[in-house]
């Protein structure tokens, strides 16, 4: 199945769930769809307070704004708010970003709070979640993958839950750098609370496929060192990107999930600030400006059957043999972190011909798991033989959610670890 089309079966799956939710009217006031500007044009998203941003803690709050989600979609329009807080990017400079919070009809009575983390995969903030959940225009290729994410949410407001959803890829979009969305994801969780008066004992899940699954585990890495006060009962993760020197391999050549490549590259680059133009080739420049402001739904089927050794000059062509970009892959790798995850993890691996679901490893997500069991996590691991990455998203969702509410229900976490 063609990136293109990724998840969208997905659609059903949510839909449902979805349809749960009581009609709410748009809050008074709140914004509508043909208002709406782009994060980087918006001024919301821009920090102007006197106080210098490196004097404040991550996870502040620094202004909030009430909006609606689910405009300009078959989803019920429901009021939300967003907050710009502050966070860090890969290197450590304080950065900021927004969340995007919808809360219950019950309000914060009660609190479970469900942090989505969205599959988003994108080098333009048309596609930030932030944008998108109130009705931003993504673009066409973009749509049905925002529409999805809309249900996703609205499935998860309908079983009771404080649904946040980070833009963990901060303004400037740095796609796959990892330790940076799992820090981002845990500030937004912070800055959730703190908003909201929550308190430190509200049980907090975090849940995300593909793209979302990269804040999802290195945020459960990281958590017990940047956020350890944080009462996380779960993570569910699927479509994992373990090891991006073994997914390169995998992907290069081939016609639908090659031009992830050079969007990862894009991504990974702004993060630590590394120039590629000097690595690529012309028409690897070519094919760096074409998608360097575009989304998944655009950049994949781009350039089909792109290969590393057409991408970049011939000195580099051996690229995970290039020192720079193989240090960079080697942080990249995930259970790198030291230490080891505090709450129970659900993980769900494709495995449609051999080796993966077409763009994840499933021998790699397969260790990861083993690797938390002996650590002592409890792991819950699945492997979908037959299923391609589209329909492992699907069986993800379909078994994710009530895994979810099993945790915030105080039920011991199955485990599949043995010994």
């Amino acid at each position: 199945m063609s990136p293109k089309t990724v998840l969208v079966l997905l659609t059903t799956v949510v839909a449902s769930a979805a349809t749960l939710a009581p009609a709410v009217a748009p809050a008074e006031g709140a914004d509508t769809s043909s208002t709406l500007v782009r994060p980087s044009k918006d001024p919301f998203y821009r920090y102007t307070g006197a106080k210098p941003l490196r004097k404040i803690a991550p996870g502040t709050p620094l202004k909030t704004r009430q909006v609606t989600v689910g405009l300009d979609t078959q989803q019920t329009p429901l009021p939300a708010e967003q907050i710009l807080y502050r966070t860090s990017d890969w290197r450590g400079r304080p950065v900021v970003t927004v969340t995007t919070v919808i809360e219950p009809v019950t309000g914060t009575a009660a609190p479970r709070l469900a942090a989505y983390l969205s599959f988003y995969d994108a080098l333009s903030s048309k596609c930030n979640p932030s944008y998108t959940l109130r009705g931003g225009n993504p673009g066409k290729p973009n749509q049905k993958l925002t529409d999805l994410e809309q249900g996703t949410v609205q499935a998860l407001h309908a079983q009771g839950y404080i649904v946040t959803v980070p833009d963990f890829e901060n303004q400037r979009l740095d796609y796959v750098a990892g330790p940076e969305s799992g820090t981002s994801a845990l500030d937004g969780i912070t800055a959730t609370i703190r908003a909201l008066k929550l308190g430190r004992k509200v049980p907090v899940a975090m849940m995300g496929y593909s793209g979302g699954s990269i804040a999802a585990d290195w945020a459960s890495e990281l958590q017990p060192r940047h956020t350890p006060w944080l009462n996380l009962v779960g993570t569910a993760m699927g479509g994992v990107p373990v090891d991006l020197r073994h997914n390169l391999p995998y992907v290069d050549g081939t016609p639908e999930w090659s031009d992830v490549m050079p969007a990862a590259m894009i991504g990974i680059s702004r993060a630590v600030g590394l120039d590629l133009k000097p690595y690529l080739s012309t028409w690897g420049r070519k094919v760096v400006r074409t998608i360097s402001h575009q989304c998944i739904g655009e950049f994949s089927g781009e350039f089909p059957n792109l290969t590393i050794k057409r991408l970049m000059k011939p000195r580099y062509a051996d690229l995970l043999h290039v020192p720079v970009f193989r240090r960079l892959l080697d942080r990249l790798v995930m259970g790198t972190v030291p230490g080891h995850p505090s709450a129970p993890i659900y993980m769900m691996a494709g495995n449609s011909d051999g080796t993966g679901d077409g763009v994840m490893i499933a021998a790699d997500q397969r260790r990861l798991a083993a690797q938390y069991c002996r650590q002592g996590v409890p792991v819950s691991f699945q492997e979908m033989n037959g299923l391609d990455h589209s329909n492992t998203g699907v069986a993800f969702l379909t078994s994710a959610m009530p895994w979810l509410a099993s945790r915030f229900a105080g039920v011991p976490a199955p485990s599949t670890c043995s010994g």
